[in-house]
C-alpha cells in the first residue's frame, strides 16, 4: 500500500499534534485547580459564618436572660460553653455607672454590662464583644 503526499497533508491538517493536546491538559488542570480553590473558600467562609452565627447566638442568650433577671447583674462571671466549634468562653462584667442627659440631669441605677466571647478558629484565636445598659431601680 502506497501512501501519496496528499494523503500525508490531510492526515496531518486533521490530527491534533502532542503539543496542542498537552496545551489542553495543562489549561483544563489549571482551571480545575482554581476552581478547587475556589469551593474552598466558599467553604472555609461558611463556615466561619456559621460559627461568628452561633457566637452571635450565645451573646444574644446572655443578653436576655440578664435583662430578664430582677436583680443587679454579677459584676464579674465566667462561663465555659460547649458548641459545634469547641469550647466557647463567656465573661461577663458589669458595674454601676451614671449617664447624664442633656439637661444635666444624672440618670442612676443603670449598670454598663460588657458581654465578651473568646473561641477559636483554625487555632487563631477570636473574639467578639457587646456592651448595653440594664436599668435597675434602687
Amino acid at each position: 500500500m502506497r501512501v501519496t503526499k496528499d494523503r500525508l497533508r490531510i492526515t496531518s491538517k486533521a490530527a491534533f499534534a502532542l503539543y496542542e493536546v498537552l496545551l489542553g491538559v495543562a489549561v483544563f488542570a489549571i482551571g480545575v485547580i482554581a476552581l478547587g480553590r475556589a469551593v474552598e473558600n466558599c467553604l472555609n467562609a461558611s463556615t466561619i459564618s456559621a460559627e461568628e452565627k452561633a457566637v452571635r447566638q450565645i451573646l444574644s442568650d446572655r443578653m436576655a436572660v440578664i435583662q430578664a433577671a430582677p436583680g443587679v447583674p454579677e459584676a464579674e462571671k465566667e462561663f465555659r460553653i460547649k458548641s459545634n466549634y469547641g469550647v466557647v468562653r463567656l465573661v461577663q462584667k458589669s458595674g454601676p455607672t451614671e449617664l447624664v442627659e442633656p439637661d444635666h440631669t444624672v440618670l442612676s441605677g443603670i449598670n454598663l454590662v460588657i458581654l465578651t466571647v473568646y473561641w477559636q478558629h483554625a487555632g487563631i484565636p477570636q473574639s467578639k464583644q457587646i456592651q448595653f445598659y440594664v436599668y435597675r431601680s434602687a
